[in-house]
Formats: structure tokens, sequence, C-alpha cells
């Protein structure tokens, strides 16, 4: 009868480790489609009701402080003077993390501290080269690609 109870044991263990690596394989994977989700493709509306804002805005004009900016995605926005907006890859240059914040004119990567100027300079390492450009335009009173 011992020999019926460790073989029923092996059984039910290597069972139980079938369904756990099949849980952990489905864990792992779901989701994965290899891109990003696509965007809306719908503007919304103005505050105020206003025209709606261009399928492809990453910010409204108003929302982008001079002197500071926001990160949007994968695009820091920054306004270094009035009227004058900057484009850049929300990447870090040292290890890859993707920027934290935009604070007091600079822009932080809270993975090793590494600060960027509002036009992507290296203002502090360890990050050895700027944030990639990346191409903005004003359109209405939207920021947008391009």
């Amino acid at each position: 009868m011992t020999s019926d109870i460790d073989r029923r044991t092996v059984v039910v263990s290597a069972a139980g480790m079938v369904a756990a690596a099949a849980a952990l394989t489905a864990c792992s994977t779901y989701g994965e489609t290899g891109s990003e989700p696509a965007p809306a493709t719908q503007a919304a509306p103005a505050a105020g009701g206003g025209a709606p804002a261009p399928a492809d805005a990453l910010a409204k004009t108003a929302d982008v402080p001079v002197g500071g900016g926001v990160i949007v995605g994968t695009t820091v926005v920054t306004q270094p003077t009035a009227g004058t907006f900057v484009g850049l890859d929300s990447t870090c240059t040292h290890a890859g993390c993707k920027v934290s914040s935009v604070a007091d004119g600079a822009i932080l990567c809270r993975c090793h501290n590494s600060k960027f100027g509002l036009d992507g300079a290296v203002l502090s390492g360890p990050a050895p080269r700027p944030l990639a450009a990346k191409s903005v335009r004003v359109q209405g009173d939207s920021i947008v690609s391009g």
C-alpha cells in the first residue's frame, strides 16, 4: 500500500508542476504583441468647447509651462522660453530608463540621478550623452509630433 501512495504522490506532484509551468508561461507572455498599443484615433474636444485637438496631439501648449515641460509617453515636451517647444526622447542615455519628471528647469532620471537641461543637454551624469531630439511642432493650440 505504501507504494500506491508514493506513486499517487508522484503523479499528483507531476501534474501540479505541469499546471504551474503553464500558468507561469501564460503570465509572462500575456499581452505581449511586440508593439505598443495604438493611440486613440478620435480627438477629444478642447476645454471650453473649442476645436478638437489633433488626433496626434502630445499636449496642449497651455499645459507645458515656460521653463518646464511634460512627459507624454516616450516624448518629453519642454518650453525653455515662451513660445519655443522642444521634443526629446524620454529614454535616458545612461541605462535606458525612462526619465521620471521635469522640475526646476531640468529633466530628471531617478534611476541613477542623471539630470538634463530643457534642451536635452546633460547637466549631470552618469548619462554620457544628451537626450535624443524628437521633432514636434505647434498646430493650433496643440503640440504634435512631426
